[in-house]
């Protein structure tokens, strides 16, 4: 468990003016939550596989879309249209 001491420091550090009730609670809360990380060190850790990649059909190849072949579907999309504009709220 943390000593009041600690918690005393920590709180001078962090420039907090805690009454002793207030070090006392703080004392409990910060002792649980370094418990809880001495759990997690515990914890078992799950076997991690390093990925290499040779660079070879890692990435797609970049194609170029014309946005003449896009804009009707987009268009056609939107719930709220007119012509060949879409229809938004008024943000003013």
């Amino acid at each position: 468990m943390i000593s009041k001491e600690q918690v005393s420091h920590i709180a001078k550090l962090a420039r907090l003016e805690l009454t002793k009730k207030e070090i006392e609670k703080m004392q409990k809360e910060l002792s649980a939550i370094l418990d809880y990380f001495d759990l997690l060190k515990k914890a078992p850790k799950p076997e991690t596989k390093q990925k290499v990649f040779s660079g070879d059909n890692c990435l797609r190849k970049d194609e170029v879309i014309s946005s003449h072949d896009i804009k009707d579907e987009l268009i056609s999309a939107f719930p709220d249209k007119k012509d060949d504009y879409i229809k938004v709220k008024s943000i003013l």
